[in-house]
Order: C-alpha cells, then sequence, then structure tokens
C-alpha cells in the first residue's frame, strides 16, 4: 500500500508540474510594439497578447467582445498612456471588470511614464485635427523611448513576480545591450543625411525624427487625422519641389497610392515604413528587427537622388 501511494503521488505530482511550470503572467499589450516589448523583456514567464493588428491604425481599433475576455483573464496590462488608445481602450477596461488592470494599478503599466512627449499643446483646439492632450503618442518610433519603456515593464514584473524578478533582469540587459548596439549603428547610417527633409503621410515620427536630426514637417494630411485634398497635395507638390524632399514615407493602415500620386509628380520614393513589428514584410522580429528595417530602407531612399 505504501509502494501503491508513493508511486500515486509522483504520478499526480508528475501531472501538476507541467501545469506549475507552465503558469505565467498574462500580459496585454494594447500595440504590438509593446507587445514586442514585453516578450522580449518576458520571455518563457510571460504569456504577451497583443490587442492591435500590426497592420491596423492604433487610433482606430476595432473593439470586439474577445478583447474584453482577454483582458478579464490578464494579469498586466501595458498601453501608451498618452491618449492613443483613448478612443477603444477604455470602454474594454470598464467591459472587464480586472480591477489588477484598473488605472492607477500596479499592473496596468503606462508606456509612457518617464517619457519626455512631443508636440504637448498649450491648448486644446480641434480645428487643428487629432491632437492629443498629453503630447504625441508615437513616442516609441524613437529606440530611446523602446529602452525607457523595457525597463519600467522589467521593474513592475519583478515585483508581480518577484520569484522571477532575476530573469527578467537578465532578459532586459539582452535587450538593452541589443538595442544599445543597434542604436549606434543607426546613427551611422542616418548621420549623412541629418538636416534632409522627409514627407509623411501622418505625424507618426516627430520622435524618430528628432532623434536622427531629420526634417520633417510636410505631411500628405492637411491636419492630423484630416484625409488630404488635392489642394493640399498639390501645395506638398510645389514644396516638395522647391526643398529637394525626395522620400515619402507611409505606414500600411494609410493609402499609399496618394503616396504614389505625390512620387509620380516629383519624383521621389514612397518608403513603406511601420511603428509595429509585423507591420511590413521584414519587420516580423520584434521591435530591433523593425527599427532596423526602417532605417535600412529610409537610409537606402534617402541616398537615392531622384
Amino acid at each position: 500500500m505504501k509502494r501503491f501511494l508513493h508511486y500515486l503521488n509522483l504520478a499526480v505530482w508528475l501531472g501538476l508540474a507541467p501545469l506549475a511550470a507552465q503558469a505565467k503572467l498574462k500580459l496585454i499589450a494594447t500595440t504590438a510594439d509593446f507587445g514586442a516589448i514585453a516578450e522580449a523583456v518576458g520571455g518563457d514567464k510571460v504569456e504577451v497578447t497583443s490587442l492591435a493588428r500590426a497592420t491596423e491604425d492604433p487610433h482606430f481599433v476595432d473593439a470586439k467582445p474577445s478583447f474584453i475576455v482577454k483582458m478579464n483573464r490578464a494579469d498586466v496590462l501595458l498601453e501608451g498612456g498618452a491618449e492613443l488608445e483613448i478612443g477603444w481602450l477604455p470602454p474594454l477596461l470598464d467591459g472587464s471588470r480586472n480591477t489588477k488592470l484598473a488605472a492607477g494599478a500596479p499592473a496596468h503599466i503606462m508606456g509612457s511614464q518617464g517619457v519626455r512627449l512631443l508636440e504637448v499643446p498649450s491648448t486644446l483646439d480641434r480645428s487643428k485635427g487629432d491632437i492629443h492632450a498629453a503630447g504625441n503618442p508615437h513616442f516609441m518610433t524613437d529606440p530611446a523611448n523602446a529602452r525607457i519603456v523595457a525597463v519600467h515593464v522589467a521593474e513592475v514584473l519583478s515585483e508581480l513576480d518577484p520569484k522571477s524578478a532575476e530573469t527578467y533582469r537578465a532578459n532586459l540587459k539582452k535587450f538593452t545591450d541589443a538595442l544599445d548596439a543597434r542604436m549606434t549603428e543607426w546613427e551611422h547610417l542616418l548621420a549623412p543625411y541629418k538636416g534632409q527633409e522627409v514627407v509623411a503621410y501622418h505625424n507618426s515620427w516627430p520622435y524618430f525624427a528628432e532623434r536622427y536630426g531629420l526634417k520633417m514637417d510636410l505631411f500628405l494630411e492637411p491636419k492630423p487625422g484630416i484625409p488630404p485634398t488635392p489642394a493640399h497635395l498639390a501645395e506638398v507638390i510645389t514644396r516638395m519641389k522647391a526643398s529637394g524632399a525626395h522620400v515619402i514615407i507611409v505606414d500600411p493602415y494609410l493609402n499609399r497610392k496618394t503616396a504614389e500620386t505625390v512620387a509620380r509628380n516629383t519624383g521621389a520614393a514612397v518608403v513603406d515604413v511601420t511603428q509595429f513589428p509585423g507591420g511590413i514584410k521584414g519587420t516580423e522580429g520584434g521591435y530591433i528587427a523593425m527599427m532596423d528595417h526602417v532605417v535600412n530602407a529610409l537610409a537606402k531612399a534617402l541616398a537615392t537622388k531622384p
């Protein structure tokens, strides 16, 4: 009987051990860039779900009922915190009834914490288009800000799961070491083009422009979130011809044909860029792979005169 109980206990333990080993913090990231950072830092200790698709406009995400279920079961929420998701995240939070993810809770991570936000308006004027009271929310286009977010994520995960803190710190170091090395290379690649003008469809890249010394104040949209008009595009074409700007960047959820029309009239090149890993081909490998693709594609286009 003792031997039977011994083997029974062993069988039970062996059956439960995989379940214990698989117990992970369930982390919800609003967008794929934050999801990639969470995966890099959390490693096999975290199960990450990104709500917005990498090819989807992060301002206008379809808040599916399934998202509420996922958030109800989640342990951690990572969002931008600069109003990027303000149009669709609050209803999901309310519907999830998950107090762990409530605003101000330890498990609710604001990615913008510690980030110097650009373009903070002195007054809110909706006639100027889709502007955000907290500042421009696309801060992850500067890899230095991705580093800040990674450090913050590691700190929160370590507090929530102290037994795995050493793993989170090791993962953080691995990520930041790789990021720092690539940042040096990206600076070198784009250094010859400092001061050059790059035309963007939407004002999503001011942090990137500031980081690498590019001029990026001409947009295909007349105002943020307002569709291009023929009159405005004619003005853009005139300004591009006068300044010699010959690169237009377009995110995957915007109308590339509009950019192609402007390019045909200016001799410019259209460069596909993305803020989110997996948004365009060649960026599926995580945040660093995404930025590497964007920097190289942009450097190549800037080096090629029309």
